[in-house]
């Protein structure tokens, strides 16, 4: 894959999302429609924050690939887990989202497996949700430790991956490396990432049993981590 601009479906955001990120940035006119400043921001703002991408341009959308997956289907996200018996969480301690009450984002995305459509504002927890990318080296570091939580606490807790700005094959190569089993959306423009106004990765949510986020934790997670994490935000303890 060449590296510099991207192209494809994952090259720039919109002219809406510019002037979100703009008002959020605070960079005014410099994000508006047309601006060449802004087609190049956002792929600078991940490498800054830890990730290098280069995700290509394959044809076609990941999720109607044909090909076999490592992902698990999605069925079953938009209700709780079948076994949840959750303690009330404590009071989240993340800034940008007091008392843990901000709901999912309205947004529509395939699952890796099949191609299903799923609302992730339908989502309901408890459940981590995990942006990754094959071109982010701090993302791949994590993945196995998000397996072995999913491993952990099957039946109390959707892990959910959002495989986010990246192409079908290398995001399934990785997968396989790691032996990556748990249910991936897919997430090519980054609608979701730039819907809870974040630009880099690595990136978990912690969402409780309405679906609503407790907490955005910005940062590579390890098993203590997300143990501790997992039982202060959503009051369920995750049993080595």
């Amino acid at each position: 894959m060449s590296a510099g601009r991207p192209s494809g479906p994952g090259r720039q955001p919109g002219p809406r999302r510019r002037l979100g990120l703009g008002r959020r940035l605070g960079l005014g006119r410099w994000l508006g429609p047309g601006s060449w400043f802004a087609a190049a921001l956002v792929p600078l703002l991940l490498v800054a924050s830890g990730c290098t991408t280069d995700p290509g341009a394959a044809a076609g959308d990941a999720a109607k690939a044909s090909g076999p997956v490592p992902f698990a289907d999605c069925a079953g996200l938009t209700a709780p887990p079948a076994a949840a018996a959750v303690a009330a969480p404590q009071p989240s301690t993340d800034v940008g989202t007091p008392g843990g009450g901000t709901p999912l984002p309205d947004v529509s995305l395939a699952c890796f497996a099949d191609g299903t459509v799923i609302d992730v504002a339908a989502v309901r927890g408890p459940a981590v949700i995990n942006f990754w990318g094959s071109w982010c080296q701090p993302c791949r570091e994590e993945l196995p430790a998000l397996q072995r939580l999913a491993d952990r606490t099957v039946g109390q807790l959707h892990l959910i991956g959002v495989n986010t700005y990246d192409d079908r094959d290398p995001a399934v190569a990785v997968a396989e490396d790691l032996g990556l089993r748990f249910p991936s959306l897919v997430d090519r423009d980054r609608k979701l990432l730039l819907a809870v106004e974040r630009v880099g990765l690595p990136l978990t949510l912690f969402v409780d049993a309405d679906g609503e986020i407790r907490r955005t934790y910005e940062g590579t997670v390890d098993d203590a981590t997300l143990a501790d994490l997992v039982e202060r935000e959503l009051g369920l303890t995750v049993v080595p």
